[in-house]
């Protein structure tokens, strides 16, 4: 019967102790900040195979 009793009381602790975390001193938790940041416009990117293809046409006139 002791033993019965004393298992009944460790899982009522160790129910509370997991449910309830440390009660009041337990610190909030804050979620960090979500940041969004504009992209780039794709321009950027075709503007090097344009020069390229002038120095081609440049080289090939040339000729």
């Amino acid at each position: 019967m002791k033993k019965i009793a004393l298992a009944a009381a460790l899982s009522v602790a160790a129910t509370s102790a997991f449910a309830g975390g440390h009660g009041k001193f337990s610190d909030p938790v804050i979620e960090p900040a979500v940041v969004v940041e504009e992209t780039k416009s794709s321009s950027g990117g075709i503007i090097v195979p344009i020069m390229l293809l002038l120095i081609v046409a440049a080289a090939v006139a040339s000729r």
